[in-house]
């Protein structure tokens, strides 16, 4: 485990720096189709200033996203002591704890760091989860904080909502410009640009759901080992996929950060969604438990 956990950061590294030239060379194409090369030099500093900026709002940006509200222990001690306890045997600082109104069993983590670290739970998970389950769960949560995945997960939301931005607005600035001004703009050139943009956003979907589907695997192994139980996590994510159902504040900007896919299900949401299928979850814990 401790191996993947190291590789998942080597491939986190390459995956930014990917993404880093990715958004490059959409700004090179723009350029190329506008005949003014500063237009890749300011795609990539708005690109990077806008990482800057979502590094330090993400987490606060995620709890309104979702309606989440923050308690103490005396609004409800089985979750606050179930975090604290798990925060304490994992070495970790103890998060701010949240609850979101909402009838969905689920629950999610982010932050940009340990230290400034926000797990939740909905009272719909609350309701239907026994304590061993319930600590799965929020081991679950808490393996996501100490493998550093809420600074990834934060990190490649940023730059795929920028790849989108940049895209969208490169199309839109094609479409409005005139003819006289591009009238010597070769069809290659357009024919660039337009497959950059429609295709742009795709590429980094298709990259944010590698990420945060392998990290999904090692967050259930790891709650396997933090709570010497993996029958816990395996029974949490049987009730779960039992009880799915969408929430209630639905954004796909969101999804990555829960244990189980909060939006409804259909057959594109399906096919960029950021979760592996919790069979193959339970699969994978069924397999790996005499190593726990």
């Amino acid at each position: 485990m401790y191996k993947q956990i190291a590789a998942n950061k080597r491939n986190t590294i390459f995956i930014m720096i990917g993404f880093v030239l990715f958004i490059a060379a959409i700004g090179a194409a723009f350029a190329y189709f506008f005949h003014d090369w500063w237009i890749s030099v300011w795609v990539i500093v708005i690109a990077l200033m806008y990482a800057i900026i979502q590094y330090f709002a993400a987490g606060p940006l995620a709890v309104a996203m979702t309606g989440a509200r923050e308690i103490k222990k005396r609004d409800n001690p089985h979750l606050y002591n179930t975090v604290e306890n798990l925060a304490i045997t994992a070495g970790l600082p103890m998060p701010k704890v949240y609850i979101i109104n909402d009838a969905a069993p689920n629950a999610f983590a982010t932050g940009r760091d340990p230290e400034h670290a926000i797990v939740a739970a909905t009272t719909g998970l609350l309701d239907i989860m026994d304590n061993k389950e319930l600590t799965a769960v929020m081991a679950h949560e808490l393996s996501h904080v100490k493998n550093y995945d809420i600074r990834v997960s934060m990190i490649t939301f940023g730059l795929v909502c920028i790849v989108g931005f940049i895209s969208d607005l490169g199309i839109r600035m094609m479409w409005l410009t005139s003819d006289h001004d591009n009238e010597d703009s070769s069809p290659v050139g357009l024919i660039v640009i337009v497959l950059t943009s429609i295709l742009a956003p795709i590429v980094a979907s298709i990259a944010q759901m590698a990420v945060s589907r392998e990290r999904e695997y090692l967050a259930d192994a790891s709650a396997a080992h933090l709570t010497r139980y993996p029958e816990g996590m395996i029974s949490a994510l049987k009730k779960l996929d039992t009880h799915a159902r969408p929430m209630k504040h639905q954004n796909p900007a969101t999804e990555a950060l829960f244990i189980n896919n909060p939006l409804r299900k259909s057959a594109i949401n399906n096919l960029f969604s950021t979760h592996p299928p919790i069979e193959k979850r339970i699969e994978r814990l069924e397999r790996g438990k005499d190593k726990f």
